[in-house]
């Protein structure tokens, strides 16, 4: 594997993961709309905003409770004239369990 690139781990099986923190490096302006989404948008929990700032050390960190299958991550603004620009992201998530009950 080339020096630098990611490598997901564990992405090949349908196992539930519990998603419990998102943590980013962004700057911008305005606030940031954070939201985690199941398959098919069938669950959703929306995270806290983040206020952005053009130049920043800061990389926040956003606690969520999500666990499902597979998750996917929303990122947006809502007002005119925001803008953003992220460099990183990583999801922080565990193993919960094989399947779902039942």
């Amino acid at each position: 594997m080339p020096k630098g690139v990611a490598r997901s781990s564990g992405s090949s099986g349908e196992q539930i993961s519990h998603i419990n923190m998102v943590r980013l490096r962004v700057t911008g302006q305005g606030a940031l709309k954070l939201a985690l989404l199941s398959l098919q948008d069938v669950n959703r929990q929306q995270l806290y905003d983040i206020p952005l700032s053009p130049r920043t050390a800061i990389q926040p960190r956003i606690l969520a409770n999500f666990k499902e299958q597979r998750a996917k991550l929303e990122i947006g603004t809502n007002t005119i004239n925001d803008y953003f620009r992220i460099t990183r992201i990583i999801l922080y998530s565990k193993y919960f369990a094989s399947e779902f009950p039942g």
